[in-house]
């Protein structure tokens, strides 16, 4: 007998425990694969555009840093945090239907700072944002 489950990767089973946020829920951002050395998420343009119809520039950047905190969290283990300290976004195309895909990538993984590159691209597999975030790791605190 076969399953119909799909496979779960121990990255993705550690996000969807972890949740991903309100606003990257909002935002309809969809993990597709995660792990420390590649993350993967889409993210719909409907519904995260400017008035003139273009995907929001914030939106690039809302999927690019999801993507970057999460595999930053992943890389520091338990009871270590690691917060965005600095992002950045070039934007060289604009994507105005279907769905964008951020493929995250590691730059440096170290013990008190990371950075990754995220690349956003649309449907067509055209780059539209490129976006690099460092984040800081940290003890946890612990719970009052």
């Amino acid at each position: 007998m076969t399953s119909t489950t799909p496979d779960i990767t121990p990255g993705l089973e550690w996000v969807r425990q972890r949740g991903m946020g309100a606003l990257a829920e909002k935002m309809g951002i969809e993990w597709v694969e995660f792990s420390i050395d590649r993350c993967v998420a889409t993210m719909p343009v409907e519904g995260n555009t400017q008035p003139v119809g273009l995907l929001h520039g914030g939106a690039y950047v809302v999927l690019g840093e999801s993507l970057g905190s999460m595999a930053a969290n992943l890389h520091a283990g338990a009871g270590r945090l690691a917060v965005g300290i600095d992002i950045n976004a070039t934007h060289t195309r604009s994507a105005t239907s279907g769905r964008v895909t951020g493929v995250c990538t590691p730059i440096h993984l170290g013990r008190s700072l990371t950075v990754h590159e995220i690349a956003v691209s649309d449907e067509q597999g055209r780059r539209c944002s490129t976006i690099r975030i460092t984040n800081m790791i940290k003890d946890a605190p612990t719970p009052a």
